[in-house]
Formats: structure tokens, sequence, C-alpha cells
């Protein structure tokens, strides 16, 4: 139930034609200031780390969003992960995709054909999110990135609130989905606690009203509240739905959230180690997933980050997996380089050709065949299919990128029926 108009710019170039000088960097849980955002934007840009904030101020906001959006250099793109995932759907033509979320005038003109907007979400203004890339290599005073990535911020009070999620869960009845899916509780960080706490449980009643049979699929999203999150995984949202999808940066805030293996690790060093990786998968599903004892429908995750892709599922709710997993690797390689097949002269390998499958128990070494690229492993009645990923050497575009590949991974899952 997120939408927005992402303006797309160089954070470096967006900073410099707002007078920012360079700065060090510092991490803001909350933008109040072009101070804050450029030190949050340093911060990131030297770990090479995605991020997204919530900018306080409304009217600085609109400042800066003006400046952005009539900058030469911006491009303007349908937004937000509801929006997103609801398009690269809708670029398969045997499907009808419902989208509610804040849809102003841009973003309507934005959207593809095969993407239906009831009236109800229709809004006058249109919600800006400022999408600041940089790629590798590229300095900023002292600063200088590891690897392209983006930096994200937004003053946007209508997905804040999830406003649309009551007229989306109404509109089911008559659109009669074969899959739901749920994006955006990232998106109330910026509200108060006391806001959001009231709103998450009206999210519940209103995900609690969707009939039982249609799987839910959440994707998740960059947050920096741990009590937020612990709040979604153990009593709220996790038992509510069928799947999560996510990248590296929320699967080690949700472990260190809700005290899961591995959560000492303060961050990733490079690529994120597999075996640590798919020990947090296994924690998730045993401690929050479906079991006989357990009434929780959660039985599958996709877990995507730039070198490797993780499909995880309780054995006997999904089918496919192996198809799923290797579709949304191909996802990620053709959408960051902006072509319609994988061109083998603009990707690399920067997967482990060998890992380990488990720091917490007796692992088994995984040596990658080229020949067969998905590799899968078994703990527990809980099934890992694994696929490295052809990354693009010069992405043109690195926004949406999670949000491709989960849709993609969903429209090759097969779902029992149960």
């Amino acid at each position: 139930v997120n939408a927005c108009v992402d303006v797309v710019l160089s954070g470096v170039k967006l900073l410099e034609a707002l007078g920012l000088e360079p700065s060090d960097g510092k991490d803001h849980a909350v933008l109040n200031s072009g101070q804050d955002l450029k030190e949050a934007f340093a911060h990131f840009m030297e770990r090479g780390a995605a991020a997204e904030r919530f900018f306080s101020d409304a009217n600085a906001f609109q400042d800066i969003a003006r400046t952005a959006a009539e900058h030469p250099a911006a491009q303007l793109y349908v937004g937000g992960n509801a929006a997103l995932i609801g398009q690269k759907l809708a670029t398969n033509p045997d499907l009808k995709i419902l989208l509610c979320g804040p849809v102003g005038p841009k973003l309507h003109e934005l959207l593809d054909d095969n993407v239906v907007v009831p009236p109800e979400s229709m809004q006058e203004r249109d919600e800006f999110h400022l999408i600041l890339e940089y790629q590798a290599g590229e300095q900023w005073g002292r600063v200088r990135a590891p690897a392209a990535n983006r930096f994200i911020f937004s003053h946007d009070l209508s997905n804040g609130a999830l406003n649309m999620l009551e007229v989306f869960v109404s509109s089911l009845d008559e659109f009669q989905p074969d899959l739901v899916v749920l994006s955006g509780l990232h998106m109330m960080e910026g509200q108060s606690k006391e806001m959001r706490q009231r709103r998450l449980m009206e999210a519940v009643a209103s995900i609690s009203d969707i009939p039982t049979d249609i799987p839910i699929h959440l994707e998740l999203a960059s947050m920096t509240d741990q009590d937020f999150m612990s709040n979604i995984v153990h009593q709220q949202v996790f038992p509510l739905v069928n799947s999560i999808g996510l990248n590296e940066q929320e699967l080690l805030f949700l472990t260190q959230s809700a005290s899961g293996p591995h959560a000492s690790l303060a961050s990733w060093s490079g690529i994120p180690d597999v075996g640590v990786v798919s020990d947090i998968l296994f924690w998730i599903l045993k401690e929050h997933g479906k079991t006989a004892e357990r009434a929780s429908d959660l039985t599958r995750i996709h877990f995507h980050t730039l070198a490797y892709h993780i499909l995880v599922t309780v054995d006997g709710h999904w089918g496919n997996q192996a198809a799923a997993v290797a579709a949304g690797a191909r996802a990620a390689g053709t959408q960051a380089c902006a072509t319609d097949t994988i061109d083998t002269t603009k990707v690399f390998l920067k997967a482990p050709l060998e890992f380990v499958t488990s720091h917490t128990e007796a692992p088994s070494k995984i040596s990658l065949n080229p020949d067969e690229p998905v590799v899968q492993w078994h703990r527990e009645g809980i099934s890992f299919h694994f696929t490295p990923v052809l990354v693009c050497k010069d992405p043109v575009r690195t926004v949406g990128l999670g949000d491709a590949i989960s849709a993609e991974g969903l429209l090759y899952s097969e779902a029992y029926p149960q």
C-alpha cells in the first residue's frame, strides 16, 4: 500500500545544487535539516550501503523535492515498493494488478495500463521520494563510495499512516486476487510511537480480514526502530503472512531486533556470509513460521543480496522454488543493466564459489557448479534454494531492484492450497 513518485538523481549533484558542502558522515534515524541530510548521505555513501530515512520538516522537504525534480539530471519513475512490485508484475500481459496507495496525477500517468487504481486511492498531490544515487569509486569531499548504491528520503505522511490499507482490503472482494502483496510498514517509522502502535493494530485487523486461501507476501524495507521491528515479528504481522521478502540489511536488523542468531554482528563486511544468512533464515521459519504447534502462516522467505539469493520454504507448502529463485536472480541482472536478457559482457560473478551452510550446527560445505547454478540443501523440514547473481558491472538503475526480484520470484512460485 505504498506508492509514490521516485525522483532519481546523483546524490552529489543534488547536495551541490542545494549548496551543501561535503562533511563527515553521521547516521541520523530521522532527518531534521539539510545538515542531517548531508551527514547521513556521507555516512552511507562511505559504506556503500542502502538506507531510507524520514525527513521531518515538511516545508524544507518540499523545497528540496522541487530542486530535485527540476534538476536537469533528474529522472521521475514509479516509486514505493507496492507500486514497483505491481508495475513489475504488470509487465506480464496476462496479469491484472490492483494497486492501492496514494496515487497522484504524475504517478497515475506513469503506471502501466494493467494496473487498476480504485478511485478512493487517488489524491490531488503526488508523494515524492528522493533517491540519491552514487557510483562505485565516486567521491564527495573525503568520502569515497566502495560500491554503487543509493540513499532514499521522504516526508511522506500518507504512506506513513498506511492510509490506503482499508481501501485495499475492502477492494479485494470485487477484485478476487490470486495473490496479495503488502509493503510499506517501514514507512510508519515517521509516526509517533503511540500513533504507530495503534495503526499497526488496525493494520493487523485489516490483514486478518483477507481470506485465508489467498497467499500474502510482505516486502520489508530499511528500518531503524528495533521495538517496532520486534512487534512486527513477534506478535503481529509475521504470523499473518505466508511469505516475506528482504535484503541483507533488513535480515541483520531483524535478528538484532528479535534476539536471533548472530545478533551480535554489528554489520556485514563485504558479501554476507552464506552460513550466517542461512542460520538467521532458518531461525525465522523455525521460531516464527508455521509448525504443527504454532498458529502462523509464514512458510516462505525470499532473501536477496547483491551477490546471491536464497529462497527458503517450509516443506509441503511451495513448489517450483528453483525456477523462482533463478527468475529473481535473472531479473536482478537484466533490470540493473536495463537489458531484456542477460548480456554476459555486462555482468560478473561476485558470489562465493564455496561456502558452508551453517555456523550453528554441523554444516555441509558446498561448491558451486556452473552447470547447475541453483544449489539446494535441507534442514529440519525446511528447504534452501541458493543461486548466485550475475551482477551488472555498470548499473543503470538500482532502485526497485529488490521489488523486481521479489515480484519475479513470486510469479514463478507455486503456492500449494492448504
